[in-house]
């Protein structure tokens, strides 16, 4: 089979680059310890508070998002100690299962799958703790498995009323796709991963840690190396890593963040609100139930039922006929759903492109008719157009 030239990716991630990254991604690695490359550094650890809005420190290290958000968990818990974790998806689940690998005691909360956590039940569970025993909130703010953004703004009210738990959130696809004030809302760790809302390749992640996080891990006794924050806090004093990082990436990493700057936060997240609106009520008009509760869509991406059709022979079919990737459902939800991406270096074309062939495919099945499939295209233009 021939190599696709023209493969859009519009899945959770990897996303799509911008010619300026790929370009920048390119150039010839300079010493990771020269002048040259610790301008980089401070140039991109600046852009990067001002990405996440917080004074925080914003330490990056060479591996993905769950390399971040294991190494909140790791320097600032020990074992045994007591945790609270959301879980109403794939990724809540992996957290869960991270915090017991190194012996912590993990309360759930959970809600079905394409339903958001419930904000009252961690109220309850908080304030129920008259001990201060659960020394953390561990939650994913956009969960990618279902299109469900969980209320992470009223959580961490919650959080922070109980005084003792550190809040550590996984914004892998939320970070530069929608709202974190991370200072405002007072959040303890905030994880996130390059091949997001970045929109570079996959290779680096993002951790913030606040004052009380760093102080949790003056206490912590879980084993860490690598991973250990401290050394990143005190290289990046000197604008440098503790070890060899991705170099490259961090060129890629410096031009989209002075594109992202460009753009500015409240159209960026305008932008991925219109393509969520967009999105979605086109599905609708093409007779698609969402998966998801319509009050909690993920910015980042769209979950559709495909009813008794098979949903990965329906990506199959776009991938192979329009070369365009879609993501499928993960674990029970494998042939019942499909989910198309709408985060980071995507545009309206891009939009209306997959609604497009979304609705061709639909119509060559005999699930729509014409009408039905200019009609979605309609829908979507008048979000796009802000109507």
């Amino acid at each position: 089979m021939a190599i696709q030239q023209k493969l859009s990716l519009m899945i959770p991630g990897p996303t799509p680059v911008p010619e300026k990254v790929l370009q920048a991604l390119g150039k010839h690695p300079i010493g990771h310890r020269s002048k040259e490359f610790q301008d980089i550094v401070e140039s991109t650890s600046k852009n990067l508070q001002w990405l996440h809005q917080t004074q925080n420190d914003v330490l990056t290290i060479t591996g993905s998002g769950t390399a971040a958000m294991e190494a909140g968990i790791i320097n600032t818990l020990s074992k045994g100690d007591k945790v609270i974790c959301g879980e109403n998806g794939k990724f809540g689940e992996r957290w869960v299962k991270v915090a017991k690998e190194f012996g912590l005691e993990v309360i759930k909360i959970e809600s079905k799958w394409g339903t958001p956590l419930n904000p009252e039940e961690f109220k309850k569970v908080l304030e129920e703790d008259k001990q201060k025993e659960i020394k953390a909130v561990i939650l994913t703010h956009s969960e990618t498995s279902t299109g469900v953004i969980n209320d992470l703004e009223k959580i961490s009210t919650y959080i922070r009323a109980h005084k003792t738990a550190l809040s550590i959130i996984d914004c892998v696809t939320s970070l530069g796709a929608c709202n974190v004030p991370v200072d405002q809302w007072q959040l303890d760790i905030v994880a996130s991963g390059s091949q997001k809302g970045y929109m570079i390749p996959p290779g680096l992640s993002f951790i913030s840690m606040s004052k009380k996080a760093w102080e949790a891990a003056e206490k912590s006794n879980l084993p860490k190396f690598y991973l250990n924050l401290k050394s990143y806090k005190k290289s990046l004093s000197s604008n440098s890593n503790p070890y060899t990082p991705a170099v490259n990436l961090v060129f890629a990493l410096d031009e989209s963040l002075k594109m992202m700057r460009e753009e500015g936060l409240v159209n960026i997240f305008l932008r991925h609100n219109k393509h969520k609106l967009a999105m979605s009520n086109a599905m609708k008009t093409l007779n698609l139930e969402l998966f998801a509760d319509e009050k909690y869509l993920s910015p980042a991406i769209t979950a559709i039922k495909t009813g008794e059709m098979d949903a990965e022979e329906f990506r199959k079919t776009i991938k192979n006929k329009f070369d365009i990737l879609l993501a499928g459902g993960q674990d029970h939800l494998k042939g019942k759903i499909f989910r198309v991406g709408h985060l980071g270096y995507v545009n309206d074309r891009d939009i209306i492109t997959v609604i497009s062939a979304i609705s061709n495919t639909l119509l060559n099945l005999g699930k729509i008719n014409p009408q039905d499939a200019g009609e979605a295209l309609l829908v979507a233009s008048r979000y796009l157009e802000g109507k």
